[in-house]
């Protein structure tokens, strides 16, 4: 189905919802935790989810609208697509119950409470943007353009929101992520985007104050999610349901 015909479909079936900015989430399917409010309105690990995309072009633009589609993926998608989008979900999962991961969050205050996994997802971009060059043989900068050309040339599958994203993702929020201060200025504008109380902006803090041990963690995990993904994609990490 060409995706030009995705953005017309407006379906609430537990399978999708693309039309309009709005974003409806059977109740069945995910609880309205804080965690979802932040992947609503701001941007989490978009570089992380973007390096373990690998080359195929459509993979990798499912990875990258992972959050903005919601329920059932169902047969809404060209198949490869649709991949992405499952492998972006299946990532999710294996960081969250993963003990590194597990650990990361357990290292920031409990204070943040649900809001420390979000901190981890981003302070591992932090770590990925600083120490690219021990992960890729290509430019950080290089790899952002060639990768931005490809999300450019699937725009019309984009939801709509995420369309209105690409710019500021690419130009100004994925390069500052070498910077602590560029960490700081995401968590301010997810903060601003969450429409209840949160403790997000000057979360940088704990980055700081735990810098070597997240980096520790970050440094022994991304080898395992990259092994999770090779093998999702050589199709023995199962499907999605």
């Amino acid at each position: 189905m060409p995706c030009e015909e995705l953005l017309q479909r407006r379906r609430f079936n537990g399978e999708i919802c693309l039309k309009s900015n709005e974003y409806l989430l059977p109740p069945e399917t995910k609880t309205a935790t804080v965690a979802q409010g932040v992947i609503r309105g701001g941007f989490v690990n978009f570089l992380a989810h973007l390096y373990l995309s690998g080359a195929d072009p459509e993979i990798l633009v499912g990875n990258f609208m992972g959050d903005f589609v919601k329920g059932r993926v169902g047969d809404a998608y060209p198949p490869r697509l649709r991949d992405g989008i499952v492998l972006h979900r299946r990532i999710d999962t294996f960081a969250q119950v993963h003990p590194l991961f597990r650990q990361s969050r357990q290292r920031l205050a409990n204070s943040y409470g649900l809001y420390r996994g979000v901190l981890v997802d981003l302070f591992y971009d932090h770590f990925l943007a600083r120490e690219w060059g021990e992960w890729s043989d290509e430019p950080l900068a290089v790899w952002l353009a060639r990768v931005r050309l490809v999300v450019e040339g699937h725009r019309s599958c984009l939801p709509e929101r995420l369309q209105g994203f690409v710019a500021v993702l690419f130009e100004d929020l994925l390069p500052s992520y070498r910077e602590v201060a560029g960490i700081g200025r995401a968590l301010e504008r997810m903060s601003r985007r969450v429409r209840r109380p949160n403790p997000l902006a000057g979360g940088e803090e704990e980055l700081v104050r735990h810098y070597e041990g997240l980096g520790d963690d970050f440094r022994r995990f991304l080898p395992e999610a990259r092994e999770f993904v090779t093998a999702f994609l050589a199709g023995d990490a199962g499907t999605d349901s």
